[in-house]
């Protein structure tokens, strides 16, 4: 079955003769003409060189994004995790401030009584 299968495909992909022109031979036993086109052959290799570059560098490049992607996201991690272990002490430190900060207007609040106080006792 297999057999026949590969034969269809081939048979598919041979070029249909006519009948009345001569049947043409095969490509791979024609002679190539290089003489007439000699910059063609040169070309064609150059143009694949350079894609070939290309791509080289496009790999590079992907393989480089890829790594400072990890990277960035490694340092997202790390300081994620700074972020959870310092937001308890952040959360301390602000109950510290609002409690200093109310201390200091009740302690403004006296010092403006005892002014008041002292101001009506030199009249």
């Amino acid at each position: 079955m297999s057999q026949s299968f590969w034969e269809s495909d081939v048979a598919e992909q041979q070029p249909e003769v006519a009948e009345n022109s001569e049947p043409e031979t095969p490509v791979e036993s024609q002679p190539q003409e290089t003489s007439t086109e000699p910059g063609a052959l040169a070309l064609s290799a150059n143009d694949f060189s350079a894609l070939e570059e290309r791509i080289l560098r496009a790999v590079e490049l992907v393989k480089r994004e890829r790594q400072a992607r990890a990277a960035a996201e490694e340092r997202a991690s790390i300081a994620e995790a700074q972020l959870h272990e310092q937001l308890p002490l952040t959360e301390q430190l602000q109950m510290e401030l609002r409690a200093l900060k109310a201390e200091r207007e009740y302690v403004r609040q006296r010092v403006e009584r005892l002014l008041t106080q002292l101001d009506a006792l030199e009249l």
